[in-house]
């Protein structure tokens, strides 16, 4: 189907490139991810040339007709230039065409047609081109119909699938990532070869795959991405730990439910409501230790007793493993994870100041996360077992502002510091003010005291008279 895309292409940056590039005698094209979001309605301000000759003498003629403060890098290992300019990033390469070795992702790349390159591409909806020279400007390249898998929402390899996901397994991958970004489908020989190819992935880093992951995980719905990973059998190779959570057992006829199910709606309950990527991580960790702690009891049934605790050990290993930061939002996830069943406590039993105290103590500025995290747990199909959750929730949350207001306990510091102590009864560093400290901590929180400093002092005082301090005489 013919199709002439002059008027999608407003921006005069794609007129002046068409020019330099029929200056210097070269087929220019906008390629790629660009291409596709302009047919689905999405702005990007990353675009794509792909040039028939060298992509870095474009880029640098192109940087020139700019003006001189115009930003140019040069990848010569690459073949690649990256312009920037009015707020777009501009990427040039050579048309190229690829040869792969069994075990490398990393291809032996040769000068090529556009057609070669286009040949080369992940999927068909990446595969359309955009001529940009004067006397085809705006004429769609389109050889494996990628406009037609736009409306039909699928992601289809350009060619025979098996070998793009051998050559480069990554695509793997981005054909899941894509899938659940755009909210599309994985034409069935893709996905069937995804399944055939899965080992494959373990030639790719650990860094790209956590890239991929990063990017389902930012989706509208992340847990579509999941379960086909799952589907496929990727997600048993690169997250063994959410594969575990998949399955029910069943003894005495009692069986618990699927925690890889019920991970996925939890995870999806939160991205309903918020953008924070490592809320959303949280939700993908929160009972991720339940497969190592799952125990049947004849009088209780199926328990998960310290699964919360456990699961906040296992998060550096696993973080280390897949190569997520290693850094506070790891602790970040990890707090919430240790934390997750304190308020569900707090619901089921009596709401005691004391209990949200210590709440708010432990949360500190992640309370509202925690608390958001923990009515995304509610899934139960009895709407009346979740209308009461909720309710109870809404007391909770209602009981923080009320002590956070009249007590600040949140991040707060005891009143009296260890330094305090020492210069008051001129001692060294000792177990004894842990001790001290400890007291007047659980005494605030406990509300036998308010959170001040005259009252903290005077109980520092009596605390210090029953261990046989005397304060130091000035």
């Amino acid at each position: 189907m013919a199709m002439n895309l002059k008027e999608q292409l407003a921006n005069p940056v794609f007129r002046q490139i068409g020019a330099v590039a029929d200056m210097m005698g070269q087929q220019c094209f906008v390629v790629g991810g660009y291409v596709r979001d302009l047919f689905l309605g999405r702005h990007s301000t990353d675009i794509d040339f792909v040039t028939v000759g060298s992509g870095i003498r474009l880029a640098e003629k192109v940087a020139m007709s700019f003006g001189p403060k115009t930003s140019i890098a040069v990848y010569s290992n690459f073949g690649t230039a990256q312009v920037k300019h009015g707020g777009l990033e501009l990427e040039f390469v050579g048309a190229r065409k690829e040869s792969y070795s069994h075990n490398s992702r990393n291809p032996v790349v040769e000068n090529g047609t556009l057609d070669d390159d286009q040949k080369r591409r992940d999927f068909t909806v990446n595969a359309m081109a955009i001529s940009l020279n004067e006397t085809t400007f705006g004429e769609l390249v389109d050889p494996f119909d990628g406009i037609s898998d736009i409306g039909k929402k699928l992601i289809r390899t350009p060619l025979d699938p098996d070998v793009t996901f051998s050559d480069d397994p990554l695509r793997m991958m981005r054909a899941i990532r894509f899938a659940t970004q755009l909210g599309f489908e994985i034409y069935p020989d893709t996905f069937e070869a995804i399944a055939r190819n899965r080992e494959r992935i373990s030639i790719i880093s650990k860094e790209r795959v956590f890239d991929e992951l990063e990017k389902i995980v930012k989706s509208p719905v992340p847990s579509k991405g999941f379960l086909l990973l799952e589907r496929c059998g990727l997600l048993k190779i690169i997250f063994p730990e959410l594969q575990a959570l998949k399955g029910v057992e069943t003894i005495d006829g009692r069986g618990h439910k699927d925690n890889f199910f019920h991970t996925m709606q939890v995870l999806d309950n939160v991205a309903e409501k918020s953008e924070n990527e490592w809320l959303r991580w949280a939700a993908v960790f929160h009972d991720i230790a339940k497969p190592v702690t799952k125990r049947y009891d004849q009088k209780l049934g199926w328990t998960f007793h310290n699964h919360n605790y456990i699961g906040k050990k296992m998060i550096p290993g696993i973080f280390k493993r897949m190569k997520f930061p290693m850094n506070e939002k790891m602790r970040y996830v990890q707090k919430l994870v240790e934390l997750h069943m304190r308020p569900i406590a707090l619901v089921e039993d009596e709401v005691t100041d004391s209990a949200v105290r210590r709440l708010l103590f432990d949360a500190g500025d992640d309370i509202d996360d925690l608390m958001q995290l923990c009515e995304a747990d509610i899934t139960s199909k009895n709407q009346e077992k979740v209308r009461r959750y909720t309710d109870n929730f809404a007391v909770v949350r209602n009981k923080l502002v009320e002590i956070e207001e009249k007590d600040r306990i949140r991040n707060f510091q005891p009143p009296v510091s260890g330094d305090d102590i020492m210069e008051a009864f001129g001692i060294p560093p000792s177990q004894v003010i842990g001790e001290i400290k400890e007291s007047i901590k659980n005494a605030i929180l406990d509300g036998d005291i308010p959170n001040d400093r005259e009252a903290a002092w005077n109980l520092m005082l009596s605390l210090a008279r029953d261990r046989g301090l005397e304060l130091k005489k000035h």
